[in-house]
Order: C-alpha cells, then structure tokens, then sequence
C-alpha cells in the first residue's frame, strides 16, 4: 500500500510562514505587533500580543484525532506569543456545538478555527464572526456555503480513492466489500462517495454488496458487520470514514475468522494496536498537527492584516486572507509503520499536556525551543 502523501499548500503562504516566524520566532517574549497595513506598508512585523485569543472548537471534543491538531495550533500560538484556548462539545450534537460557538463568538477573539459538523448550518454565524471582525476558518470539515477566509483538510476524495485501491488490491481486484457510514457528516459522506466511486470506474469487479450507518459507534459498527455478512457471507473488506466503527468491525471481523479486511479513517491507540497485532487491515490518517499549525497562522495573518494584495479587498471590503482549500496531507498506517502515531510518546517528546493547556502555558514551561 502507499504509506504516505505529502502536504500540498499555496506557496504563497509558505512565503508567508517564513516571514512571520522569522519576525518573532526567536525572541521568548515578542515585543507587541506593529501590524503591516495600507498606511504604511513598509511597517516591520515582530509579534503577537497576550492579550489576543485563538480558539479551536471541536465536537466530540474528547477523542484523541483533535489532540495533536491543537498541538501544533497551540504551538503556533506559543511562538507567536498569543493565547489559544481548546474548546467544543463531549457530544455528537449540531445544536450543542453552535451553542459552543455562539458562547465563544460573544468574547470577541482574535480568531476562531472550527471544526464543523455539518459547515452549512454555520454559514450565518460564520459571517457574523466576519461581520464583527473576528477572524474564522474551517478544518476538516466545512460547508458549501460557508464563508470562512480559509479551509484546510486532507483531501477526502483522495481518502476515499486510496482506501478503495488498498482493498482492492489486497483482494486481487475481485471480491465483494461492505461500507460502514456516518450519515450527514460532510467529510465522512464525501470519503464514502469516493470510495464507490473509484470501485465503480477502477475496479470494476470489486463490488459493495452492503450499506450500514453505524454513525461511530463501535458496538453498531459490530452488529452491522455481522448481519451484512449474514447475508452476504463472501464479504472480503469492509471500509469506515472514522475509527470508532472500526474497533467494532474489527472485533466482528476477527468473531467471523473469514478473512475480513478492516480499513478506517483516523487512528486512536486501540486502532493502532490492533494494526499491530495484525486484528485490522490499516487506517488512513490525516496529517492532522499540519491542520492546526496552518490554522494558527492563518487566522493570525487575517487578524494583523500582514496581507496586501494588488486587488479590490479594500474596495469591497473583504479580507484579503482567502485560502480556499489547503491539503495537508496523510498517511497510510500498517503494521510497518503504526509505532509513529501513538499519541502518548508524540506529547511526551514536546513535554505538552494536550488539549489541556494554553498556548501560553506551554510556552512557559518549554521556553522558546519547541521540541519537533
């Protein structure tokens, strides 16, 4: 299988990285930020302010895929000298996290990354956080008709087509498949498409005989597996857009002892060991601290205005911070390289407690040199 797709990103903004950090990515306290604007373009940049607050709303706030995407956000923020704060919701609830939003918007931040579940239902809130000033963009997941200044993903497409041909391949490009679904998740729904897709014009003799929602609960994620092979007992794989069905489908695939290929999106440190112990086929991962660290400074850059284009963002009033997409990239997790993804060495190594602390937090205890 392909183990690993590199990060694709605007070279403009990886200018613009080298320019901001090397502003303020030595001193431990950078001094306040003189901002670069039309009036006088030829103002230098140094830093940020501890006053200025970045906050990340997540929703099933607790699970371990948000952990190293605030580590890299609370990183950036750390050497830019603001504060980030992790925020979200325990629960799988649209109307709980918009409230979560709400109650975030009403303090004013510098800026807000936010993870959506369904981006639509945030496009009014969305442009009201513009409207007021406030810097957002999207990760993972966003709307179609949301007007973020920026979105930063892998590429759920490529997601989808790479766990087709990994199936595929392994089964010899003849076999039957089952999906497990999350029905209504934007970016869960696009990697399921996907994935039909390209068995449809790829591999044309690999069929998917079954359908279940198991909308990330391992204990359905579990029975539907077994019913679906009850019915279609030549099942040769199954694939999910998320990990929590693929600890229950793993277990059914190992009850059943035909042979199953488990292959899911996103790893937790149950997923992994069981890659490990050869229980499960693999699992795609994002390069998830790649989406937080392109979020800080985007956010930033939109915030101090240090962009100025030669167009009519002044004109018509708009930020001229306009990322549309951002790629960064995943990886393929087998057994040859599973030992990479646990979370618990990744946080020992930079001395980080997590989603637990602050930007400023961090900083204090690691000082200006932030362990790679």
């Amino acid at each position: 299988m392909v183990r690993n797709v590199g990060m694709r990103v605007c070279i403009g903004l990886l200018v613009l990285v080298v320019f901001v950090l090397a502003g303020c990515g030595q001193a431990s306290a950078p001094a306040a930020a003189t901002n670069v604007s039309a009036d006088d373009p030829a103002s230098v940049f140094i830093g940020g302010g501890e006053d200025e607050v970045y906050y990340m709303i997540t929703f099933v706030s607790g699970v371990e895929y948000w952990v190293p995407v605030y580590e890299m956000f609370k990183q950036a923020g750390a050497q830019l000298n603001v504060k980030t704060v992790y925020t979200g919701t325990p629960e799988y609830d649209l109307n709980a996290q918009m409230a979560v939003f709400e109650q975030v918007l009403a303090t004013r931040p510098a800026g807000i990354a936010l993870c959506p579940i369904n981006g639509d239902a945030f496009a009014d809130g969305i442009q009201r956080a513009l409207d007021m000033g406030v810097s957002i963009m999207t990760f993972a997941t966003t709307g179609e008709h949301s007007n973020e200044l920026a979105h930063i993903t892998s590429d759920n497409v490529n997601e989808g087509y790479m766990a087709a041909d990994a199936l595929a391949e392994d089964m010899g490009g003849r076999g039957e498949v089952a999906v497990l679904e999350n029905p209504g998740q934007d970016n869960h729904d696009l990697r399921i498409r996907s994935f039909i897709e390209r068995l449809e014009t790829r591999w044309p003799n690999v069929r998917v005989v079954a359908r279940a929602a198991s909308n990330q609960d391992p204990d359905r994620a579990y029975t539907a597996l077994k019913t679906m092979v009850q019915a279609n007992p030549n099942i040769g794989g199954v694939f999910m857009p998320e990990a929590s069905s693929g600890m229950g489908a793993a277990q059914a695939a190992i009850e059943l002892d035909t042979g199953i290929r488990v292959l899911c999106v996103d790893v937790n440190e149950s997923i992994l060991d069981m890659i490990k112990e050869g229980k499960l086929f693999g699992a795609i991962n994002p390069n998830q601290g790649i989406q937080g660290y392109f979020s800080m400074l985007t956010l930033y850059l939109a915030h101090h205005g240090l962009i100025d284009p030669m167009n009519d963002y002044m004109q018509i009033n708009d930020s001229p911070v306009r990322f549309p997409l951002m790629d960064n990239g995943l990886a393929v997790i087998t057994q040859e390289n599973a030992d990479s993804f646990y979370l618990g060495p990744y946080l020992q190594r930079r001395n980080s407690r997590g989603i637990s602390e602050t930007s400023l937090e961090f900083a204090a205890r690691n000082g200006s040199t932030f362990i790679r």
